[in-house]
């Protein structure tokens, strides 16, 4: 079959599918890579991926780029799921032998719903898809396929399962494709160098964070890891194939993981004289960092989540505010620059713990923040949680607004959407709107006109959307 990877075209500015660990508009634009996708069609000889939202295609170029293709696989997400059926409906009216199939966490959980959503659905799949895409690619009767959901007879089936992948050296490199079908300059993360370039090193991730998507519905909490050596064989390719790009990160769930294996591939990273970046959890120490540091890492991205050591306990996250502290003041040390990440509504939020948590964001100070509402995604330990104690205040999977802005789905006793919801635009203002802050953004600014530019178009977007997100809360 000639394959077609479709990250569909969706609400302006969303990076839905494609791998975003919150799928939804975010502050400024942002998109990541479709590694995702990228992986499966490195493997098919032929296959064209395309990343609708990153390149600005809308539905109608799309249907043209179709042409001649015999098997889409659609990437699709909770909260994009309903627009995704209507890409997938609009390609099987315009080809109708064409087959369609759905891919990725949502269909992992939900396939049998997934399948009813639609009838043009032809096939899900459950876990990685990699060479499950390849052998109905290769023309393997979709009855045979192990790790897949279809319709016979008018009913669901489900195949066996597909075992995970344990030797990920097996799997070719992204940047094959990325070279073909991606341009760089299209992928922009407010707090990377730009233009930047993120592919994984591994799959999977040791922790038990009870919110987090990717490991409790793809990845798994095995850690299933490349060798240093294939990986910076990659990054060495890549470096050659796009000689702009600037930064290079590693998505993995928590690169830093397994330390040993991340100090190699530092080591070779620091001969190749790369810049790079990863998520990390806050509880590295000095040395680790230093060694990282001078190989050539630049940012930390920390998932920090709450300032509250309770709510850390209750979603499992498996650090202590204290260490966190140290942590991001070595990293301060050492120059290493740390993106935060937080969390607002998780279980037992209310407005004292929200204040405990802005204040200890003000207090560590990382360089930038990014604050999301606690989504519980189908399948996390989060959405069952919710379930069974009665969080939902609206819909389950009504998790972004119309126009694809996150949306506050949970409640407490004492603590309404509302309120929460209402509390992401005060911590932003609270952190940004500091001297600190606003003094490290015109540094910045006056070292790089580049950047200038770039961030006078990020602080429009980020003033735009509080502005939004004000309006929205009096609504």
């Amino acid at each position: 079959m000639k394959v077609l990877f479709l990250n569909p075209p969706s609400f302006d500015g969303f990076d839905g599918g494609a791998g975003s660990r919150y799928q939804a508009r975010r502050e400024i634009r942002s998109f990541w890579y479709p590694t995702w996708l990228a992986q499966p069609a490195a493997m098919i000889p032929g296959s064209k991926l395309i990343d609708a939202p990153a390149a600005g295609y809308e539905l109608p170029k799309l249907l043209d780029m179709a042409q001649g293709f015999d098997l889409t696989v659609v990437h699709t997400s909770t909260p994009s799921l309903r627009n995704d059926i209507k890409t997938a409906e609009a390609l099987k009216n315009r080809y109708g032998k064409m087959t369609i199939g759905f891919v990725g966490p949502h269909t992992s959980v939900l396939p049998e719903e997934t399948l009813k959503s639609s009838p043009l659905i032809d096939f899900v799949t459950r876990d990685e898809f990699d060479y499950t895409i390849k052998e109905i690619a290769a023309g393997k009767p979709l009855a045979e396929v192990e790790g897949i959901s279809l319709w016979q007879s008018g009913k669901i089936v489900h195949n066996p399962p597909r075992p995970l992948i344990h030797n990920m050296d097996d799997l070719p490199y992204v940047v094959d494709v990325y070279k073909r079908d991606l341009r760089p300059e299209d992928y922009a993360i407010g707090y990377l160098l730009y233009p930047y370039l993120s592919l994984y090193s591994g799959r999977g991730c040791p922790s038990h964070c009870t919110f987090c998507l990717w490991p409790q519905t793809i990845g798994g909490h095995q850690y299933r890891t490349r060798s240093p050596q294939n990986v910076v064989a990659e990054i060495k390719l890549a470096h050659a194939y796009f000689p702009q790009v600037k930064e290079f990160f590693f998505d993995d769930d928590t690169f830093t993981a397994d330390i040993p294996r991340a100090l190699v591939i530092a080591e070779g990273l620091g001969k190749l004289g790369v810049t790079w970046s990863c998520n990390a959890k806050a509880n590295l120490n000095y040395d680790t960092l230093q060694k990282l540091k001078e190989n050539g890492l630049r940012l930390l991205l920390v998932g920090y989540e709450s300032g509250n050591q309770q709510i850390l306990n209750n979603i499992k996250k498996g650090i202590k505010l204290d260490k966190a502290r140290e942590f991001t003041s070595d990293c301060k040390k050492l120059g290493i620059t740390v993106h935060g990440t937080f969390i607002l509504g998780l279980p037992e939020e209310t407005p004292e713990t929200i204040e405990e948590t802005i204040r200890f964001a003000c207090e560590i100070d990382p360089d930038t923040i990014q604050v999301a509402l606690a989504a519980p995604y189908p399948g996390t330990e989060l959405y069952k949680q919710a379930q069974e104690k009665g969080w939902f205040a609206r819909q389950q999977d009504d998790l972004v607004s119309n126009d694809g802005v996150q949306s506050c789905v949970l409640q407490y006793p004492g603590m309404p959407a509302e309120r929460i919801y209402q509390e992401l635009e005060r911590f932003y203002r609270r952190f940004y709107f500091r001297p600190k802050p606003i003094w490290r953004m015109l540094k910045t600014m006056i070292r790089d006109p580049q950047e200038r530019k770039r961030r006078l178009q990020d602080g429009k977007d980020f003033l735009k959307f509080l502005t939004k997100h004000k309006g929205a809360v009096k609504k």
